[in-house]
């Protein structure tokens, strides 16, 4: 299974050509449908596979939680995925996907892995409402196989955050408004998770947001403000003072975005604020490298909103000063 994963540096180039990698798995069959579903994971959010090891039971864990694991050291919590996404199985997940982002480790149990599959962004769709709904938001991306099948991107980060308590209260104490009524920020994420703490940070700043589901509805968003800008003698960052976008995302990511607005004139002065759990350093550099102003990993809104705070109060004071 180490074979699946090897290499990784090397994929790492994918990223910024609007290419992802993504290893397949499944969680075996449902009992209640009989049907065996394909789900795929971006393989920068994978450090590696393994047989499931002994699990230690853990108390006043969520129900799908089995537990905890010691790799290398360190405790790591186990989701069962089929128990999370509500699928009856009757066979052992005898397979753990080790994933790491934002700074956290945690185990997933499936049934088996497949391989690892190359795609473009554009060839991701979003889940049809009726599919997202059946699987509780759990899927946010789909693909079709050449063979018909369709493939389901897990959404990692609404796993992690309601597993582990992410969108706790105490993540917004002390947070003020930044006194702008006018400020806007455009922020783009397939998660409905990240989109949902978002926008509850610019509540909190007392901003307001214009959101989208992926690059490319972000992008289109820019180009009906980009007429309104025209239309009135105003710029583009006079209506929207930042676009705050995810990294991995279906249709367009975060790096193509950026790209376009880097290179496009009508949006000069624009900051771009990435956001992502796919905080490692080289996703921060490569970022930098094609236009990005800061980076700030998710689930941290305090961060989040200083930084916003920041880039918001500096375009207002570049306006004040033209």
């Amino acid at each position: 299974m180490s074979d699946l994963l090897k290499n990784i540096d090397a994929r790492t180039r994918l990223a910024g050509t609007n290419k992802l990698e993504i290893l397949l798995f499944s969680l075996g069959t449902d009992s209640r449908t009989g049907r065996r579903e394909t789900f795929g994971i971006n393989v920068f959010k994978v450090r590696e596979v393994m047989r499931t090891p002994n699990i230690t039971a853990a108390p006043e864990m969520p129900s799908s939680v089995e537990g905890m694991v010691s790799l290398r050291g360190t405790l790591v919590p186990v989701v069962d995925l089929a128990k999370y996404a509500g699928i009856g199985l009757e066979s052992q997940r005898e397979i753990m996907i080790v994933t790491e982002y934002n700074g956290h480790t945690q185990g997933f149990l499936v049934e088996a892995v497949d391989t690892i599959l190359r795609l473009d962004w554009s060839q991701m769709r979003v889940p049809p409402q009726m599919l997202a709904a059946k699987l509780g938001g759990l899927v946010t991306a789909v693909t079709e196989l050449p063979n018909g099948e369709l493939v389901m991107m897990l959404d990692v980060e609404k796993v992690l955050s309601e597993t582990s308590g992410y969108d706790d209260d105490h993540l917004f104490k002390g947070i003020e408004p930044i006194g702008n009524p006018e400020a806007t920020v455009l922020y783009a994420d397939d998660s409905s998770v990240a989109r949902n703490q978002i926008a509850r940070t610019l509540e909190v700043l007392g901003v307001k947001g214009i959101v989208a589901v992926n690059g490319r509805m972000a992008w289109d968003e820019l180009q009906k403000i980009a007429i309104v800008a025209d239309s009135t003698g105003r710029k583009v960052k006079d209506l929207v003072g930042v676009v705050l976008t995810d990294i991995e995302m279906p249709e367009m990511d975060g790096y193509i975005l950026t790209k376009k607005i880097k290179s496009d004139p009508r949006f000069e002065g624009l900051p771009v604020l990435m956001h992502s759990s796919l905080s490692g350093m080289s996703n921060q550099q490569l970022g930098m490298s094609v236009g990005v102003d800061e980076y700030v990993p998710k689930f941290e809104p305090q961060r989040l909103s200083s930084t916003l705070r920041r880039l918001l109060n500096k375009g207002e004071s570049d306006a004040a000063a033209a």
